[in-house]
């Protein structure tokens, strides 16, 4: 355990760690100071030793499981005996599902979209086959599966594959229409071919095309029905290797199903059309139908319509059998959504879809082909979702999904995680959300049910919040790495619905989703709840379990940076507005529609971007609104997007701020306290000295509004500029982006803003505004070059750099018990700024003394004077006692507004000051710790002395930060653009893990990547998935036991005894053995040229991968079994090989003994 004395500071750490943002310069005001970054002073410093106990062996990063919908998906496959489901995407990846906790994600290394699935039937097995024509064998007897075995194509394409039940010769068909065999136990690739020009006949001129459909008969394993694209059909005898029959149609074939008895089958055409064959008569289809056509009047054949994609053809013993087909609806109704038909007998059942239709599977009782199928269920797989139909029930009811496939219902634009909450939060929350729940589902069990799961040892309850485009937002129970849904909570319900055709007249700054959540602020303990929306707006929720009709309360915050505009109440008055009708009637204004400037009517100023409800509103229990906070037009300008946000449930506060400036509401009295300027905050303290600019001369642009330049100026400037740094034209010092912040993704030249001032006042240039949904989490890209530059910002900025010397966004807000200034003896209410330039202002919350005067006395906010610096935007705050532990925000308590038993409102609040409550004596001192985008400090209050400073990084920048606890213990994890994950102890910053983990190959990840506690930490890996990682060893090391089983032992069932006569005529009575057909003996070698065998890291990773359990144990000693028998095997070959020339040896001198034996010496 490593001791460190805060005595025994270095003054050399001043050299070593210059600031970045100031360039060391100090600018002092009255009761504040700068302290450049490093110095180490010894005024202050405690004088306690602080034991830091975590290590880096403590840390290492694995992903443990991926939820939501597979992206992309491209295949579907199922296992009637294990009952899991695999889904292939197109890119490379495989999600395996089974009962609720049983969900494994893998992926090929090749990347390359997978065509078909099929699995070894209750062998713990899976063949994949990919768009580079490569098969792959999975073992999925493991919780992590692994390749055993590849096999490339060289020559060929890969178009269908087909594996027979209980078989392990899986049949390969290619785009040349060539047929090979290749052995799943070896993965070797059979002699045995059946060529194309074998299989058709000799007088057809031209080539049948690509093989579309495989499949052996159900009544004789020796005859394969090979279907061609062009319309062919040959049913191929592989003993006697020729066609017993071929069948020809005019209409491409899509799809072919067999009759369980073997005598027909049904194929599926482009034409919309079904055709039924009988082996007895193959010239032509003895049944021919158009499900959706339209039957014609004169008798002709009905009208062609959309393809039949694929068809199913089951039947059962009771009923009539049932047709299900995809596709094949009538051309003239082109509105028409993706549909699955089902035919019953005579009823015909369309199930209109909401996304197109992938593949689909019908789910029967028995495996055996040759059996009635009795068919219960549909798997139906979409592009976006995954949906089973009941077939036991006549309105085909679907089941209730239990899996989290819906994450993505509406684009993610934010997320937030919290490991270890408190424990009583997920039932309260399941209890509001439950009440939302749907009816109309089958009320069957969910039929993939496959696998084994069981809680495993961690228990502590973790919460995922989801943020979303349409303004809704999903809490989840993310608990022993499952994800359910327990809450869903709809933010736009506190506006008015735009009506169609009034979009002229509004003053929304984005067309399309305007209520997009883009920050989110929870405060588990108290259940406070905030949201800042894209539309420049943040909404205070609270937590009740009882049903209200209530009028949503309003603010509108007024919030520019020029000086003569800027509004600062009294605490005690509201501010005033001024009203829109006393502007110059000559200011031009702005249409509402967002990518146009009107030239006539008044210009908007005071007018919020969205309508809040004025009538009594029905709240459910559950979060219900408490204020709406709105920031309004300014002289036509429209109000900056919020880039920091944050709540105190015990000061009863929230703050927020943008790249304007900064503004605190007091959600309790719903005054505002604060709508400052940033240059404002400082007062004199401003270490830059910059003056305020003419607000006619500094018309700027709407944040988040981003147009996409072809420039070839814009291009040079970009190309040229670091991504991760700016430059402050009057200081001359490196920022981030996220410091310069306003407005547009277009980077203007100094040509481009003298024109933008040119326009005069109330013409600033617009632009098409696009939501942080829209944007896939607003990412403006200037060209395709610059894609790798594109994540020039901070997280908290919704906006790209553009070079500006007057405003400085607000990055990061944090309330907190401090010394908000160096002569301070005890800690008092303060609000921690963070800015874009580096710098932290300490704002002083004078809260009335009692808790019965806190709903009429006002609060007072004050700058404190004390400004600290560091390089780079500010990212996040967080504060240790003396000790070095982690101290809780001070907070409320919940109680719920709404209680029955509450009847006056002057109930005691209940806070909590200090966390963690038994140190109630803070001591003399406490350290602050701050990070920005480029370093970490620490920092010794109130003494403000830099005790620790860590350069984190100098050619990127920090997307996320966070001081999360992990054994008892506290670190700060950071997330780096450059894909580096990173951990630093706490307080002395030394570096625990750097790892090169995931690459930010998409702003999404940099939008959605959140660390927590107990080493967990997710990232929106697609726009339908999340991705959970943890960076803990311990959680490492047990992961095995929390992951699912995908295999476990299950019977195979036994076939029905098909009866004497049946046996005797239904079908041929001889068995077929494909072994001594398919094998090396009979069919010889296949060309060395035609395919690649890779041996797979299956086995090995197997081992690795059972590490923890028996199995692993079993499966380690088998390999060294297997070892040590094949070495005793070499070792007694070894000894053979000797015994047999020592035999011969002596054999040898025997007879040259007996050669020589009598003769004398002379004789030689």
């Amino acid at each position: 355990m490593k001791k460190f004395n805060f005595r025994k500071v270095l003054d050399g750490l001043t050299a070593a760690s210059p600031v970045g943002s100031s360039g060391g310069g100090s600018g002092s005001g009255a009761g504040g100071s700068v302290h450049p970054g490093g110095t180490a002073g010894a005024a202050g410093t405690p004088r306690e030793e602080i034991q830091e106990t975590l290590t880096s062996d403590y840390f290492q990063i694995c992903k443990t499981v991926r939820h939501g919908f597979p992206y992309l998906p491209t295949a579907l496959a199922f296992d009637p005996v294990q009952k899991i489901l695999a889904i292939g995407t197109r890119t490379g990846a495989i999600r395996i599902l089974g009962r609720p906790g049983v969900d494994c994600y893998c992926q090929h290394e090749s990347g390359a979209a997978v065509l078909q699935l099929q699995f070894l039937i209750n062998e713990g097995a899976l063949v994949s086959a990919c768009a580079d024509d490569a098969l792959h064998l999975w073992n999925l007897r493991q919780k992590r599966p692994a390749i055993l075995h590849s096999l490339k194509f060289n020559r060929e394409r890969i178009t269908y594959c087909h594996l027979p039940f209980q078989s392990k010769w899986l049949y390969v068909g290619t785009e040349r229409g060539n047929t090979h065999i290749v052995n799943i136990e070896s993965f070797i690739l059979s002699g045995y071919v059946i060529m194309w020009n074998k299989a058709i006949e000799l007088s057809t001129k031209t080539h049948p095309g690509p093989v579309v459909h495989l499949s052996d008969s159900p009544r004789d394993e020796g005859k394969l029905l090979i279907g061609y694209e062009n319309g062919t059909i040959v049913f191929w005898d592989l003993r006697s290797k020729r066609a017993d029959l071929r069948a020809y149609y005019d209409e491409a074939i899509h799809s072919v199903a067999w009759h369980h008895e073997g005598k027909q089958f049904m194929c599926s055409h482009s034409d919309g059309s079904l055709t039924l064959w009988n082996l007895k008569s193959p010239n032509r289809p003895f049944q021919t139908t158009i499900p959706h056509g339209k039957v014609q009047r004169d008798g002709k054949k009905p009208e062609s319509c959309k393809p039949i994609l694929k068809v199913e053809y089951k039947t059962c013993k009771n009923s009539e059998p049932f047709v299900v087909f995809s596709g094949g609806l009538s051309y003239d109704k082109p509105c028409r959504r993706p549909s699955l038909t089902i035919m019953h007998g005579k009823a015909i059942t369309v199930l209109e879809m909401d996304h197109p239709i992938v593949d689909f599977l019908t789910l029967c009782e028995t495996p055996y082909p040759n059996e009635f199928q009795e068919p219960y269920a549909v798997v139906v797989l979409l592009e976006k979702d995954l949906i089973v139909v009941d077939l036991t029930q006549t309105n085909f009811p679907i089941f209730e999904n239990p899996y989290p496939i819906d994450i993505h219902e509406s684009p993610v634009t934010c997320t937030e995680y919290f490991a270890d909450c408190p424990p009583d939060l997920i039932p309260v929350l399941y209890s509001v959300g439950a009440k939302h729940k749907k009816q109309g589902y089958s009320n069957k069990e969910w039929p993939i049910s496959g696998g084994a799961w069981n809680l495993g040892a961690q228990t502590y309850p973790e919460i995922i919040i989801t943020g979303h485009a349409d303004g809704s937002v999903k809490f989840w129970d993310a608990s022993a790495i499952t994800l359910q849904m327990l809450y869903k909570l709809k933010t736009s319900k506190v506006f008015e619905k735009q009506k169609v055709g009034e979009g002229k007249a509004t003053a929304e700054i984005v067309e399309e989703d305007p209520f997009a959540v883009q920050m989110m602020y929870w405060c588990p303990e108290s259940r406070i709840f905030c949201v800042a929306g894209v539309s420049a707006y943040v909404i205070v929720y609270r937590f009740s379990k009882h049903e209200v009709n209530t009028e949503i309360a309003s603010l509108e915050v007024r919030l520019q940076s020029e000086v003569e505009d800027i509004i600062t109440p009294e605490p005690e008055t509201n501010p005033p507005f001024p009203d829109a009708s006393s502007q110059l009637p000559s200011l031009k204004s702005l249409s509402g529609s967002t990518n146009t400037v009107a030239c006539e009517g008044t210009m908007k100023d005071s007018i919020p971007c969205l309508s809040v409800k004025a009538r009594p509103v029905r709240m459910p229990p559950g979060y219900q609104a408490d204020l709406v906070i709105q920031l309004v037009w300014v002289d036509g300008e429209p109000p900056q997007q919020i880039t920091s946000l944050a709540v105190n449930s015990a000061y009863g506060l929230v703050a927020f701020g943008n790249c304007n400036g900064l503004a605190v509401v007091d959600f309790m009295q719903k005054t505002v306290l604060l709508s400052m300027g940033t240059l404002d905050l400082y007062g004199s303290s401003d270490p830059y000295q910059r003056q305020p600019r003419s607000p006619r001369k500094s018309r700027q642009f709407a944040a988040g509004l981003t147009e996409l330049s072809d420039s070839p100026v814009s291009l040079e400037l970009e190309r040229c500029k670091s991504p991760t740094s700016g430059k402050d034209h009057v200081n001359g010092h490196c920022t981030s982006p996220t410091s310069q912040s306003c407005s547009s993704g277009k980077r203007l030249s100094s040509a481009d803003v003298s024109r933008a001032n040119r326009r005069g006042p109330g013409r600033p240039p617009f632009r098409k505004a696009q939501s942080a949904a829209c944007m896939e989490i607003s990412l403006p890209v200037t060209t395709e070059e610059n894609r790798e530059n594109s994540f020039s910002r901070s997280r908290s900025s919704s906006v790209s750099s553009i070079d500006r010397d007057s405003k400085e966004a607000i990055t990061a807000l944090f309330f907190m018990e401090s010394f908000a200034r160096k002569n301070d003896s005890a800690v008092s209410s303060c609000l921690w700024v963070g800015t874009g330039l580096g710098m932290v202002i300490i704002l002083s919350l004078n809260l009335p003394a009692s808790d019965d005067s806190r709903h009429s006395e006002p609060v007072v906010v004050s700058p404190s004077g004390t400004v600290l610096t560091l390089k780079g935007a500010v990212l996040t705050f967080a504060c240790l006692d003396c000790m070095g532990t982690l101290t809780h925000q001070p907070y409320e308590v919940w109680r719920d507004p709404h209680s029955a038993d509450d009847g006056d409102k002057t109930r005691k609040r209940k806070l909590v000051m200090h966390s963690p409550s038994s140190s109630q004596d803070m001591g003399d001192h406490q350290f602050a710790v701050i990070c920005s985008e480029k370093q970490a400090k620490v920092f010794s209050l109130p003494s403000q002395t830099c005790l620790y400073v860590h350069n984190i990084t100098e050619t990127s920048f920090l997307l996320r930060a966070d001081v999360v606890t992990l054994c008892n213990s506290v670190c700060l994890a950071c997330f780096c653009a450059n894909g580096h994950i990173m951990t630093l102890s706490l307080p002395s910053l030394r570096p625990l893990l750097d790892m090169n983990y995931l690459p930010v190959t998409d702003m999404r990840i940099a939008r959605t990547f959140c660390f927590t506690n107990e080493g967990q930490a997710l990232y929106l890996s697609s726009p339908t998935e999340i991705q959970r990682l943890t960076y803990s060893q311990e959680m490492c090391d047990n992961l095995q036991d929390m992951l699912g089983d995908l295999f476990t032992p299950v019977e195979t069932p036994e076939a029905q005894n098909r009866g004497f006569l049946k046996g005797l005529f239904g079908g041929s009575g001889q068995a077929f053995d494909r072994e001594e057909l398919f094998g090396e003996a009979t069919a010889g070698k296949a060309s060395r040229s035609l395919a690649q065998h890779i041996p797979g890291s299956g086995g090995i990773e197997g081992v690795r991968g059972a590490a923890g359990g028996v199995i692993g144990d079993l499966t380690r000693a088998r390999i060294a079994l297997d070892e040590r028998g094949q070495k005793l095997g070499e070792l007694d070959e070894r000894t053979a090989s000797m015994m047999a020339s020592a035999e011969a040896f002596s054999k040898h001198a025997h007879e040259v003994m007996l050669k020589y034996k009598d003769k004398k010496w002379y004789q030689f």
